[in-house]
């Protein structure tokens, strides 16, 4: 029997990594991305219309990924039409495009949509996003639901994955500090959210495919945290916890080097997955002692000696 064909577009960073590595060894994938950096990964821009559609349709695949985005929100801020170009206007062609082909569209949001004035979120809240980054996210969203004959959307939290190479979110940066040398961390404290582990959200997200469930779901790891705890947690996992001081700070710290608007509560309950009863997403401390053992490995973790 032939395997089942998946063409995903935007994969050359942290998350598409993930769902390469997932999907792989059962499903025929065709992965593209404008930043060809691995040797699995095509060029394709799927901001070029024709371009991305003809390579879709060429394809003939079962199920089309679109996983990438513009994800700084700075850079968002300052690339305003860039980002409605990446964010927003490529998501209606991928959405053309599965509707053509008469296949489901999976598409990625973020738990950055929401206004952050609850301390949680489930998929019956309505998003108020509030920076340029969440407003082109949650525009393509609404456009998904509004319009794609078949669809899942998966809301991820704080992103972990990828290792020190593709991860540009928050434990890679302390990871680096660590290695540049620091003694103190400075982390700030008035931030709340829900770790997403890259592999465990890719597995979770085969499991619906693979069960044909379709619709709109938050896909993070289960434990509400804060930034804070976060670092705190990733210290003590790398035994680390009697050498760094880590010290909290409020968000006005970073202002003018993370200048874009923020929810202070970022944190999503999985509330339909658990519904279903299909939450794999574990525990957000488990997933990041795996993480680390996975793509940091060189590291050795337990010997403060590697961090100068």
């Amino acid at each position: 029997m032939s395997r089942k064909r998946i063409f995903m577009a935007g994969v050359g960073g942290m998350l598409g990594h993930a769902f390469y590595k997932v999907f792989n060894e059962e499903y025929e994938l065709y992965c593209t991305d404008i930043d060809v950096n691995e040797q699995w990964i095509s060029y394709s821009d799927f901001r070029d219309k024709e371009q991305y559609t003809k390579a879709v349709v060429d394809f003939k695949p079962h199920y089309l990924f679109h996983i990438g985005a513009y994800t700084d929100l700075e850079f968002c801020e300052l690339n305003i039409e860039k980002t409605i170009e990446t964010n927003t206007e490529s998501v209606k062609t991928a959405v053309k495009i599965a509707n053509q082909l008469s296949i489901p569209l999976l598409y990625i949001s973020t738990a950055g949509i929401f206004d952050g004035n609850k301390d949680e979120y489930d998929e019956d809240d309505l998003p108020i996003p509030l920076s340029v980054y969440a407003k082109t996210k949650y525009e393509a969203e609404l456009y998904v639901q509004e319009n794609c004959k078949q669809y899942l959307i998966c809301r991820a939290g704080w992103m972990m994955g990828g290792g020190l190479k593709k991860d540009k979110k928050f434990i890679n940066k302390i990871i680096k500090q660590l290695l540049a040398g620091k003694q103190e961390l400075f982390v700030v404290n008035d931030k709340d959210g829900t770790p997403t582990y890259t592999v465990d959200f890719a597995q979770n997200v085969k499991v619906l495919i693979e069960k044909e469930v379709f619709g709109l779901f938050n896909l993070v790891c289960s434990g509400v945290t804060s930034r804070y705890e976060v670092a705190s947690e990733l210290v003590k996992l790398l035994g680390l916890e009697q050498k760094i001081k880590i010290i909290p700070v409020s968000s006005n710290h970073f202002v003018e080097e993370y200048f874009a608007k923020r929810p202070v509560s970022e944190r999503l309950i999985n509330k339909r997955l658990n519904e279903l009863n299909l939450n794999y997403m574990r525990d957000w401390k488990i997933a990041l002692s795996d993480y680390l053992a996975d793509y940091y490995p060189t590291l050795q973790f337990n010997k403060t000696e590697n961090i100068n």
